[in-house]
């Protein structure tokens, strides 16, 4: 049976009025000096009369006017330019509604009610010294003022991005991972001014959502919430610093994550972010169009919090990848690895099958599917909502998921280190959910929850719904989520390269995936892909050993749930007579099977040839095959598992 696979700173100019303006004050000043140069002789005697005259005049205006500058300075909040200096006749404060950059502008109105019990929530408030605010105009400020007077209320300046950054600059398909033509540079967006005095501790936020268009991937909101982030890291210090975003549509929820959300009332969420991490997250890349790991990662690294951090996978709706999960556990264990394996199964993986997960190292989580309401009844991704659980391992702080049809060639416990959501690129400006980091919470999951019946996924899957919700992901490179796959357009060099990647000793890869017909589901004599035209381009003998290799090196007791259903050999056997029929020219199909596994039966019914009889027909069934029981002789060589 085939199985489903399944831009820099914008710069700042005069304007030529400007221009014009302060060269005609400097000429005038120029000609004004040279008047008084001229001024000597006789001249001199009465201008000093003068002078001398309105002396005591102008020592008094004098006096006045330096006491109302230091009565300015002291009552203005400084503000301290951090990295990109702007041009002060352009604060946030005092620009005009006609200067407002619509991609900015934000619509939510502001529930006076819900802000006054979200402040309730606010601890040490009494001891605040300021509130900072991000894109909200001067009438709602006034309202803080009354709401938490005792403290300074400065209003932040943020400078526009420039207006050729666009969400595809961020997130570029593909990026020279290697640096062999070019160094892969993001744009810049420009830093927010962060006030010196006072101290902020509590930063508000009001963000755009235009629900018409592409919300979770508008440039202006994701700046706005970068730079929030980069006012509370910017705090000094051992006190809590909070940030309270106004929006109609929900926030980033891997920049401040789930459960550092310490209230949520209407458009208003309010969160308490570990500064720490927080620190780490403003320095990442702003997009996919840097790597945030560089190519060559450390193969070792050491976490404090190793027993809070595990490798996580999910069977469900069928045994099909029951073998590949105990094999992608082995791999993990020779990749040196020692943290914590985590698999989640439903109802439908039997006690059989469960016994052989746990004797691979996993530790069993039994969950309840989650449907997607989306697909058709018994399609492929009816149940491949049910990924969304793995946010609901709270136990764990951080997860690393890998697919069930995966190797781990090399170690990679050094993603434990990398935020949510660390992955490979796909396609356009997606990830590849087969490998990524997750950061548990039961609110994050309930944010997953709250809009499966809205989100569109793009490819009707787990992988187009999370890349709906996080669209600020960071890119690690392609060598930790290697796919097994050949394009039709790929040069000899380029297929001659993954073929030698494929099968390195020791690997140069990371993590192996396989695609297409998986190599448990092929006889060990070659790869299976070969015998099916639509599937050649998944075909790898080389990748095929690698994968059998690491099964050679399981305990023979873990090997057996590897064996093939009878099913599975008429399967094989229709894809061969095919590609004999077709008289294919890589010539697999006239390879002699060795694999032992083909004279192994351990079902009811093991006549798998006299299938083929009726293979194809709309009515055959093989209701006969179902029961997966083991016979008496293997429930004993298996009683040890």
């Amino acid at each position: 049976m085939r199985l489903p696979s399944p831009s820099p700173v914008e710069p700042r100019h005069r304007l030529p009025s400007q221009t014009d303006d302060t060269n005609r004050r400097r000429s005038l000043r120029n000609r004004d000096s040279k008047d008084l140069e001229k001024g000597g002789g006789s001249h001199t005697s009465f201008h000093y009369r003068n002078w001398t005259a309105k002396f005591s005049t102008l020592k008094l205006v004098l006096i006045l006017l330096v006491l109302v500058a230091v009565f300015t300075l002291y009552r203005s909040p400084p503000v301290h330019i951090a990295d990109h200096p702007s041009n002060n006749n352009s604060r946030w404060s005092s620009r005009e509604s006609s200067e407002i950059d619509p991609r900015y502008l934000s619509t939510a109105e502001i529930n006076w009610d819900h802000v006054s019990d979200v402040v309730e929530k606010l601890t040490g408030k009494s001891e605040y010294q300021g509130v900072g605010f991000i894109n909200l105009n001067g009438d709602e400020v006034v309202p803080w003022k009354e709401l938490i007077p005792d403290c300074d209320h400065v209003p932040l300046h943020l400078d526009y991005m420039a207006n050729n950054i666009t969400w595809e600059s961020l997130y570029p398909e593909w990026i020279d991972e290697e640096e062999q033509f070019e160094v892969p540079t993001c744009p810049s967006l420009p830093w927010i001014q962060v006030p010196g005095k006072p101290r902020i501790d509590l930063v508000v936020a009001k963000l755009p959502c235009n629900k018409g268009g592409k919300w979770s991937r508008d440039v202006a909101r994701l700046h706005l919430q970068l730079a929030a982030a980069r006012v509370a890291a910017s705090s000094k210090g051992l006190h809590d610093v909070h940030v309270l975003f106004v929006t109609d549509c929900f926030p980033v929820p891997n920049l401040f994550i789930g459960k550092e959300l310490v209230a949520r009332q209407g458009n208003l969420w309010l969160y308490k972010p570990d500064l720490h991490q927080l620190r780490q997250k403003v320095e990442l890349p702003v997009g996919s169009c840097e790597l945030t790991v560089p190519l060559k990662a450390k193969d070792t690294f050491y976490s404090a919090s190793a027993k809070r951090e595990a490798y996580a996978t999910i069977l469900h709706s069928a045994n099909f990848y029951v073998c590949g999960a105990i094999t992608a556990a082995q791999s993990i264990r020779m990749s040196g690895s020692t943290r914590d394996l985590v698999i989640l199964v439903d109802d439908s993986i039997t006690e059989h099958h469960r016994s052989g997960l746990a004797a691979a190292g996993w530790k069993i989580y039994p969950i309840q599917r989650i449907r997607n309401p989306k697909a058709e009844a018994e399609a492929y991704n009816e149940w491949n909502y049910s990924k969304f659980r793995l946010w609901q391992l709270t136990e764990y702080d951080k997860i690393i998921f890998i697919d069930a049809d995966m190797l781990i060639l090399r170690n990679i416990d050094f993603l434990f280190e990398m935020p949510e959501i660390s992955a490979t690129g796909n396609n356009a400006t997606l990830f590849n959910s087969g490998v990524m980091v997750v950061e548990p919470s039961n609110s994050t999951f309930q944010l997953l929850m709250d809009h499966i019946n809205e989100i569109v996924s793009y490819n009707g899957g787990d992988q187009g719904y999370l890349n709906e919700v996080y669209t600020w992901w960071h890119r690690i490179p392609k060598h930790m989520n290697f796919l097994k796959h050949f394009w039709e357009g790929d040069e000899p060099e380029i297929k001659q390269m993954k073929t030698r990647l494929f099968g390195t000793d020791p690997p140069i890869l990371y993590v192996l995936h396989y695609l297409g017909n998986k190599p448990w589901l092929c006889f060990r004599d070659y790869d299976c892909n070969w015998n099916v035209d639509i599937l050649q381009e998944f075909a790898s003998d080389v990748a095929h050993r690698t994968w059998w290799k690491v099964h050679e090196a399981m305990p023979e007791n873990l090997q057996k749930f590897c064996l093939l259903r009878s099913k599975q050999k008429a399967q094989l056997e229709w894809d061969r007579m095919q590609a004999e029929k077709g008289n294919y020219t890589d010539g697999h199909w006239k390879i002699k099977i060795k694999d032992k596994r083909l004279e192994t039966c351990y079902e009811k019914f093991c006549y798998w040839e006299s299938m083929l009889w009726h293979w194809g027909d709309k009515n055959w069934t093989d209701n006969s095959t179902n029961s997966l029981l083991p016979p008496t002789s293997l429930k004993a060589n298996l009683s040890s598992v």
